[in-house]
């Protein structure tokens, strides 16, 4: 009995409501516009991702790599003209994919192809 008291209470709400045909003033809506307009011309000015490009990330681990080997070689192998050739060679690797990193710059779109975009919450795109 008392559900069904709650439910018809609750009916009764919901249709006060619905008959509800209040509409707000045109000075309510024009100043919530221009409220708006400002906030979205504000978050339009900030630029919607922060971006960071990796086109050097290949070039910086071939030169960490090949300099630890070029070292590694030095001090591993006991035969002086054997290690000093190993470590020219891994120099010579290390000077190569710093080469080919400028050439892929200068004549691909290697900057923009190799970018991570990190979306801001709340901006505009």
């Amino acid at each position: 009995m008392r559900n069904n008291c709650v439910e018809t209470e609750l009916e009764e709400v919901i249709r006060a409501s619905v008959e509800m045909t209040d509409a707000p003033t045109p000075e309510l809506n024009n100043k919530l516009k221009a409220a708006l307009y400002r906030q979205e011309a504000v978050l339009r000015k900030q630029p919607a991702a922060h971006t960071l490009s990796l086109w050097y990330l290949p070039m910086i681990l071939n030169l960490v790599t090949f300099s630890l080997l070029a070292v590694f070689a030095i001090t591993v192998i006991e035969n002086i003209y054997l290690s000093y050739f190993t470590a020219g060679i891994c120099l010579y690797i290390c000077a190569a994919g710093v080469l080919i990193t400028i050439v892929g710059i200068k004549r691909t779109n290697m900057k923009e192809d190799i970018t991570i975009r990190i979306e801001k919450r709340g901006v505009l795109a």
